[in-house]
This record gives C-alpha cells, sequence and structure tokens, in this order.
C-alpha cells in the first residue's frame, strides 16, 4: 500500500507478513488455563466422559466459524496487499518501459 513501511521498525518482518500473522493470532480464540478451570478428578478419570450434548457440539462449531473468520479476514487483508504490491510493479514497468 502506498506510504506503508515495507517492513516493522522493531522485528524487521515485511509488514504484509506481520498483518497475516496478528490476524492469525487474532483468529486464535483459545483460552488459557486458569486456576478456575478444575483439573481431572479421580472420580472423572475413573468414569469416562459422558456424549456431547448438542449445545456443546454447537458452541464447538461456533467457536470454528469464529476462527474461520478471522482467516477470512487475513485472506482478505492479504489479496489487498497483493493487488497494492501489483499496481506499484505495473507503475514501476510503466516508468521502466516508456
Amino acid at each position: 500500500m502506498p506510504g506503508r513501511p515495507s517492513s516493522h521498525k522493531n522485528t524487521g518482518k515485511p509488514a504484509r507478513e506481520l498483518l497475516f500473522s496478528e490476524a492469525l493470532l487474532q483468529a486464535k480464540e483459545v483460552p488459557p488455563l486458569t486456576a478456575t478451570q478444575p483439573s481431572a478428578t479421580h472420580q472423572e478419570m475413573a468414569h469416562p466422559a459422558q456424549e456431547p450434548t448438542m449445545d456443546h457440539i454447537l458452541q464447538e462449531i461456533s467457536a470454528v466459524d469464529r476462527r474461520l473468520e478471522g482467516m477470512d479476514s487475513a485472506m482478505v487483508s492479504m489479496a489487498a496487499e497483493t493487488k497494492s504490491i501489483r499496481t506499484e510493479i505495473a507503475s514501476f514497468q510503466t516508468c521502466v518501459l516508456g
């Protein structure tokens, strides 16, 4: 994109690579394990978990859907960046080749 730095000043990574990696990080919504989440007890280990409920399955589907939306956003950003780069290349070729 015009006016956009070609690399991030702190990491040296290309701006488009940072944009893509940031979008992927946002797409991953994995909550960290906290002290409020109980670990498996001996009773839970002795008895296998019950079949997942429909609500649980729907929650899992929703979580996957949110991740896919984040990935879609990343792909749209990458497509826009690619178009911008192609435009810059075409402009450069026009200047050089006349």
